[in-house]
């Protein structure tokens, strides 16, 4: 396995230019268990000398904890790193295990504020909304985004889980860099027409989740038996019961072709994805989450795996027999608008 550093693009017409692989933080202090932190600190620092410059965080992961723990290294780093960061997923003050999604231009003020306080920067470089609210016209929601690039605080705009529709409404009003949606072997119905309109717009395609929250690399197999209680992966239909089961039978094709590379289950998932780069011709830079340095270097190693025809039409089947949803409550994603 090689460590060089990976190659670069830009993230849409006009965007920043990152790494072609990002790292998404999220695990380091939300929803994934418990974390060490000198070791996820270290997974940060070892990240950009392989090249990752795109580094993923959200306001609401860890009710602003994981934008917190970011700061010292954005901070340490600043001229090294593109910030991304999201809005979206509010906090009732009397249920804090509960998120609402809030697109509301009041609200969006308050949290662009409350984002770079927390994480010691002057500008953010991506600002993503996060989820959508149907309740909102999104050229009001964009609109305000808009305005915070002018008044200099964030630089460019993103958008996560929107349908093709609301992507071209939204570029109407101001340029999009990226769209954040999950895609991997797993979870592929972004392709028929969320990834053409990004194509034909010129806006970049950032999959959460490429792993398919790990599940792809062999790491667990059943949620409920294998994760701790406090990881949110046991609340997700896919990673549970039978559908476990079913979608660990799966992986076989991943592991046939994994031997083949000298690669792990987890490098050909990212391959496959770093792929539809070429495949859809646009820009695709997935952000795969991780707390250890050494699987930094395995994913980053991902970027140079060549797949051939033969090996993605064996790889080309799995989407198709997924058991489950992506989330116990779908109204959290564009599945059902698009």
């Amino acid at each position: 396995m090689t460590h060089g550093r990976i190659a670069r693009t830009a993230l849409g017409t006009g965007g920043p230019e990152v790494g072609i692989q990002g790292l998404g933080c999220m695990g380091m202090s939300f929803a994934y268990g418990p974390a060490d932190e000198k070791e996820s600190r270290a997974t940060l620092e070892r990240a950009l000398e392989l090249g990752v410059t795109l580094y993923d965080t959200a306001d609401a992961y860890g009710a602003g904890e994981n934008e917190r723990f970011l700061a010292p290294f954005f901070r340490a780093h600043r001229d090294e790193v593109v910030v991304a960061t999201k809005f979206a997923l509010a906090i009732p003050p009397d249920e804090p295990t509960k998120r609402i999604i809030r697109n509301d231009p009041p609200y969006i003020r308050q949290a662009v504020e409350a984002s770079l306080r927390r994480l010691g920067v002057d500008v953010i470089d991506l600002y993503y909304m996060h989820r959508r609210d149907v309740n909102v016209p999104i050229e009001e929601t964009v609109g305000v985004m808009a305005e915070l690039v002018r008044e200099g605080k964030v630089k460019h705009l993103g958008l996560s889980e929107v349908t093709a529709d609301e992507l071209r409404a939204a570029h109407a009003v101001h340029p999009v860099a990226a769209v954040q949606s999950e895609w991997s072997l797993f979870s592929r119905d972004i392709e028929a027409k969320v990834v053409p309109a990004a194509r034909e717009l010129g806006v970049a395609l950032v999959p959460y989740s490429p792993l398919g929250r790990g599940f792809l690399t062999g790491s667990f197999v059943n949620a409920e038996t294998d994760l701790s209680a406090d990881d949110f992966r046991r609340q997700q239909p896919r990673f549970t019961g039978g559908n476990a089961a079913a979608n660990a039978a799966l992986l076989d094709p991943v592991r046939t072709v994994a031997g083949r590379h000298g690669a792990t289950p987890g490098q050909i998932a990212l391959a496959w994805v770093q792929q539809r780069a070429a495949v859809h011709g646009l820009p695709v830079v997935p952000i795969p989450g991780t707390r250890k340095p050494g699987r930094v270097e395995e994913n980053t190693a991902a970027t140079g795996i060549v797949l051939t025809e033969e090996e993605l039409a064996l790889l080309e089947p799995i989407a198709a027999r997924v058991a489950g949803d992506r989330y116990a409550d779908m109204a959290f994603t564009s599945a059902g608008r698009e």
